[in-house]
């Protein structure tokens, strides 16, 4: 009996983390020529104005100083939200054929303590469509207490701790296992035990350089894996701009970098993926919708 995820049956020539989609015959041959997907990368930079959306924080934790809540946090709730109305987002290549996820999976560096040589480690998550920022900020704000606690205590678990045990074994096998899961990687093959909590499987790979006051960067999309959606932010700043009715403000706004696989869609419908961010930044309070709910955004 075939399975049946998130209300999808799967077919034959599905993954286990995707549904085949058939595509148009310039894809398909691109995704031919051009298997890997680090040859076929496409780098965004702008700069969102996040004067609206830095209020929207600061009233949110007057009014429930309980629960934390970042600019970090209402980026994610934010792309998060785009990419469940911007379906194509969601999608990878592998193996010269295009899928399209079961579900949105998040993934983010954290890093253990501010320090020169404190670890990073990578923390996953699948939003659900009934998730809203709030739920996704104390999300978010668990998972990174709780890898800074077992770092304090010498622990680790998830893709971390099976990394450092593959690490410590002879070069020769760790060869030998990168090549056998490279081979499973590109067949769809990969054992959910090795793929779970893996960021490079997620939908979104998201870098907040911010807050280490870095500016946002280009970071390189992996062969290995799915992640077709690599975005960094850097921090916020003051910039003076011109309004629609012509006046001058100082507003607040952040640089953001982004490289996608140009594979999964085209120029037209990652612009109007990013107009989508940049609505959501000027009318945060949309976020406090769940993710699955439309934003009501006019594409015209």
């Amino acid at each position: 009996m075939a399975k049946v995820i998130n209300g999808y049956k799967r077919k034959w020539g599905d993954r286990w983390d995707g549904r085949r989609i058939k595509t148009p015959g310039l894809q398909t041959i691109m995704s031919t020529l051009w298997p890997k997907r680090t040859d076929c990368e496409v780098y965004l930079n702008d700069t969102l104005d996040v004067t609206e959306l830095v209020k929207f924080v600061d009233k949110k934790n007057a009014e429930h100083p309980e629960l934390k809540t970042t600019f970090f946090h209402c980026v994610i709730a934010a792309v998060t939200k785009m990419v469940n109305e911007r379906p194509l987002m969601n999608r990878f290549v592998q193996a010269g054929r295009t899928y399209e996820r079961y579900e949105i999976s998040c993934a983010f560096a954290a890093k253990l303590a501010f320090e020169d040589h404190a670890e990073e480690s990578m923390l996953f998550f699948v939003p659900k469509p009934t998730d809203t920022v709030d739920s996704v900020s104390k999300l978010v704000v668990d998972k990174v207490r709780k890898v800074r606690r077992q770092a304090q205590m010498n622990k680790k678990d998830g893709v971390d701790d099976l990394l450092d045990k593959v690490g410590a074994l002879p070069r020769p096998i760790v060869m030998l296992i990168c090549k056998v899961a490279r081979w499973l990687d590109y067949w769809g093959k990969t054992p959910k035990a090795l793929s779970d909590g893996d960021p490079h499987y997620s939908s979104i790979f998201l870098s907040n350089l911010g807050s280490i006051k870095c500016p946002a960067v280009y970071h390189h999309l992996n062969n290995y894996g799915t992640n077709s959606m690599m975005i960094t932010i850097g921090t916020i700043h003051d910039e003076e701009r011109i309004m629609p009715d012509g006046t001058k403000q100082i507003r607040k706004v952040c640089d953001i970098g982004a490289t996608l696989d140009e594979r999964i869609g085209d120029g037209f419908y990652f612009a109007r993926s990013l107009k989508l961010v940049h609505y959501l930044c000027a009318h945060p309070e949309i976020l406090d919708q769940p993710i699955g709910e439309p934003s009501g955004f006019d594409y015209q």
